[in-house]
């Protein structure tokens, strides 16, 4: 594969040039078609997200087996996950949210463990998810007290627990509101859910006082949220 500091021009063609080539070596006949892509979709100030998604997405495929990729391009569904990689990544404005679209695709055309129509699946679950909702997700993998303390103070700004109460100031109030909608938007996706909190003297839901709705003893991450963690790359267990 070429190497990364190729795709680095100033030049708008050479950089659709570049980004539609990087692959050509594994793949012969994706370049033309995602340069074309590349060229009618994506405006000049998205070129420079693009190439540093592909300098990521070639990053991951470099170590695969060459032969089993070829095999695997010729598939209708490979090609559709490689241009619905490039779509999402000409919207990332971060680099982590390049890395998770990149790990998805990566892991999609070059695991035949991972059926590709699922890699789309979570590319589009992944698209419906803002990167503070990632990390949110990921607190859900541990959030027993004093769990994942090092992932915790990383992203201490996110996870800092904000208190909605009367006289609370404003940005409380808003940071609150904020935290529980990430909350209901994960478990609206499948990808966290909620544990009621169960009265021991009649073993029935209790109910919050102040929405009416029954009380959450806590949350947990489910086997699809685990599953989305995994193929962005963000567990530290070993790939089966």
């Amino acid at each position: 594969m070429s190497n990364s500091h190729n795709l680095i021009s100033s030049n708008r063609n050479d950089l659709i040039a570049s980004a539609g080539k990087s692959l050509v070596g594994a793949v012969p006949f994706v370049g033309p078609l995602l340069s074309e892509l590349v060229d009618t979709l994506i405006p000049n100030q998205r070129i420079d997200r693009l190439t540093k998604y592909v300098t990521e997405l070639e990053k991951r495929l470099a170590n695969s087996d060459e032969e089993s990729l070829r095999q695997r391009m010729k598939e209708d569904e490979s090609i559709s996950l490689m241009e619905d990689g490039y779509i999402h990544a000409s919207r990332a404005i971060t680099d982590e949210r390049r890395a998770y679209i990149a790990a998805i695709v990566a892991n999609g055309i070059s695991d035949e463990n991972i059926k590709l129509h699922d890699s789309k699946y979570l590319l589009g679950l992944l698209s419906e998810l803002n990167d503070t909702e990632i990390i949110w997700l990921r607190f859900y993998l541990d959030p027993t007290v004093g769990g994942d303390e090092e992932f915790r103070a990383q992203h201490a700004n996110i996870l800092e627990p904000a208190h909605s109460y009367i006289g609370a100031p404003e940005p409380e109030l808003d940071k609150s509101a904020l935290q529980k909608s990430y909350r209901e938007h994960l478990e609206r996706l499948g990808l966290i859910r909620s544990h009621i909190r169960i009265d021991r003297n009649t073993d029935m839901p209790e109910f919050d006082k102040i929405s009416g709705k029954p009380a959450v003893s806590y949350r947990s991450i489910t086997q699809l949220g685990r599953m989305l963690l995994r193929e962005i790359d963000m567990l530290d267990e070993v790939r089966s």
